[in-house]
């Protein structure tokens, strides 16, 4: 299954950058990241079965096993793309909102879109590393 980060706004050179490619190189899954203008711009072609995740501060906020536990759960049912939409300073627009199969949050703070794009990544490697039994996640 491929992991999908789709962000508004450029990253650039950046600290915030260099976690991102840290995390991503470190997903032995396939990976893609996209970015998107910060208003409008042309949204990635939806194909085959894909689950969209808008992160949102309204979202649900799973646990770390529950990540891992969905996308285990998607990845055995067939779903071939989760997709997270990351917008950029005023959040994600309407249409967006309406794509989403779910809402994930990282909490009620809101986060710089920088930031959320660094944790996310760091997540997904989390998710992965718990999927394969991987000694990265310990259990207090």
């Amino acid at each position: 299954m491929r992991l999908h980060i789709v962000a508004r706004g450029k990253i650039g050179r950046s600290p915030e950058a260099e976690l991102v490619a840290r995390y991503v190189k470190r997903i032995s899954w396939d990976v893609k990241l996209s970015e998107l203008p910060e208003t409008g711009g042309k949204k990635p072609k939806i194909d085959g079965q894909t689950k969209i995740i808008a992160m949102d501060e309204t979202g649900e906020n799973w646990s770390s096993k529950k990540f891992a536990k969905v996308l285990e759960d998607w990845r055995d049912n067939g779903v071939r793309e989760a997709r997270f939409l990351i917008g950029a300073a005023d959040g994600l627009s309407d249409e967006e909102r309406g794509d989403a199969d779910h809402f994930f949050s990282f909490g009620k703070a809101t986060w710089p879109h920088l930031m959320a794009r660094a944790m996310l990544a760091e997540q997904l490697f989390r998710a992965t590393a718990i999927m394969a039994g991987h000694p990265y996640h310990r259990e207090g």
